[in-house]
């Protein structure tokens, strides 16, 4: 076994412990924390295969974008540490495993049925990005910018849904 498939499967497996830790974590600042290394360990998935395009814009979009405002949201909410509810049901946790096991199966049988891909050198020379960018900022550019117009207002509803409002304590007469 190479080193680059050790390193593969070490990071991999990394990625699955912090995907497992972000569902299992009963605080969300450590779950938004275990999410942030998630989205890195697929970073360098993606340069190990060769895509550094796509791992740019894994660090650029989820890990500098993505968590960064989930935990905003947690600090400006607030949260305290999940408790178990009295009324919890004991099997709703077998019925999750089983459906899980259901859904592997049916995706391996799926990746097992697949014909092999064929791999076209010419579609990694760097030029990607170029045509991204020329398609999106040239015949998209409105879209772009009705994609930024959308994102500043949910920014200020979700402003006005955290803001608490002023007692007559903390108000400046």
């Amino acid at each position: 076994m190479s080193f680059e498939m050790i390193f593969f499967i070490l990071v991999g497996a990394l990625s699955v412990g912090t995907a497992v830790g972000v569902v299992t974590s009963r605080i969300a600042v450590h779950s938004a924390l275990f999410l942030l290394v998630h989205f890195a360990t697929l970073a360098i998935l993606y340069v190990t295969l060769n895509a550094q395009f796509l791992a740019a814009a894994q660090i650029i979009v989820y890990a500098g974008g993505i968590v960064i405002l989930i935990l905003f949201v947690i600090m400006l909410i607030g949260s305290a540490p999940l408790e178990t509810r009295a009324g919890y049901r004991s099997w709703v946790p077998y019925a999750g495993l089983a459906l899980g096991v259901v859904m592997l199966a049916g995706m391996a049988l799926t990746v097992l049925q697949m014909p092999p891909a064929t791999i076209n050198p010419a579609a990694n020379e760097g030029g990607v990005p170029i045509v991204l960018g020329v398609e999106i900022y040239s015949q998209n550019i409105l879209l772009v910018e009705l994609a930024a117009v959308l994102l500043l207002v949910a920014l200020l509803g979700a402003l006005l849904l955290a803001r608490r409002p002023k007692t007559e304590e903390t108000s400046i007469s």
